[in-house]
């Protein structure tokens, strides 16, 4: 069977995050010490994915360019690939159709950021799945700014509703994906919604309907964060700054995962490291190699 592959969806206009992102990409803003898009880079990297396609608006891909390179830094492979509007979540996999070329998928939105001591682990048994779909619920205070999960009474799925008014539960489906290769085509089947966007619950609601759609909970040891506004946006730079000071340890850093799954070297580590020398993340990874 071939390797899953990666897709992050780093598109959109970003309006809701204005002045900010006029003149820069909403997933390159940063959180703390590093961009925002490498946050859900590395937890793709820890599902063991190396070949991502990167979706971006035309104007931003060259910011992404020149931020991201071509993956071979970390061992990994990038696709760049245009969206031309932002005409919803279940669009990515149309666009990414020939990238995926039949393989399995794991989509993560670019703005979001996962952490947790299990979280690896939690990666692994989705990927293990060949049919089918998982989907990541999380019990938030607002459910309904998201697509949430309607359970019957013994647990079981039995919907999954974009933005009630009313949520049937208060877990919501976070921006992390794991498809089949049936994705594309399952997208394709997608009527736009009444705001005109091929939504990502329409597409998981064929998944339910053919019995083939698991929803795992993420309990109270991990952190599921958003960053569409700007009170969120600071809520996160902080959450990771009182992590990083707190624990010595870093939160989404594509070189050190990179250089744990022997994807680098130690030398491949030390040039990154000199690469950011005048700073605290440069003499982390240096810490690293020592």
């Amino acid at each position: 069977m071939a390797e899953r592959k990666g897709i992050i969806l780093a598109g959109g206009s970003g309006t809701r995050l204005y002045p900010i992102t006029l003149g820069l990409s909403k997933q390159l803003v940063p959180i703390y010490d590093k961009p925002m898009i490498y946050y859900p880079l590395s937890v793709l990297m820890l599902a063991g994915i190396r070949e991502i396609a990167i979706i971006t608006t035309p104007q931003d891909q060259d910011q992404f360019r020149r931020t991201l390179g071509d993956g071979s830094q970390w061992g990994l492979s990038f696709t760049y690939i245009e969206q031309p509007s932002p005409d919803g979540l279940a669009q990515a996999y149309i666009l990414a159709e020939p990238f995926l070329d039949g393989a399995l998928s794991a989509m993560v939105l670019g703005d979001n950021i996962f952490f947790g001591h299990g979280l690896p682990e939690l990666l692994a048994a989705a990927d293990a799945q060949p049919v089918g779909g998982t989907v990541f619920g999380y019990r938030v205070v607002d459910p309904q700014r998201y697509g949430v999960v309607d359970f019957a009474a013994d647990g079981t799925v039995r919907a999954i509703v974009e933005k009630p008014e009313v949520p049937p539960s208060r877990y919501a489906v976070t921006g992390l994906y794991f498809l089949d290769g049936s994705a594309p085509a399952r997208a394709r089947q997608v009527a736009p919604s009444p705001r005109g966007e091929l939504e990502i619950t329409s597409l998981l609601e064929m998944y339910l309907a053919d019995g083939q759609l698991q929803v795992q909970q993420m309990g109270r040891g991990y952190a599921w964060l958003d960053t569409g506004t700007h009170a969120s946006l600071l809520d996160a730079g902080n959450f990771v700054r009182t992590l990083s000071e707190r624990q010595g340890q870093q939160i989404g850093s594509p070189d050190e995962i990179a250089w744990q799954q022997g994807w680098i070297d130690a030398e491949a580590l030390r040039a990154r490291a000199a690469m950011f020398g005048k700073n605290d993340y440069g003499a982390y990874l240096l810490r690293l190699c020592d």
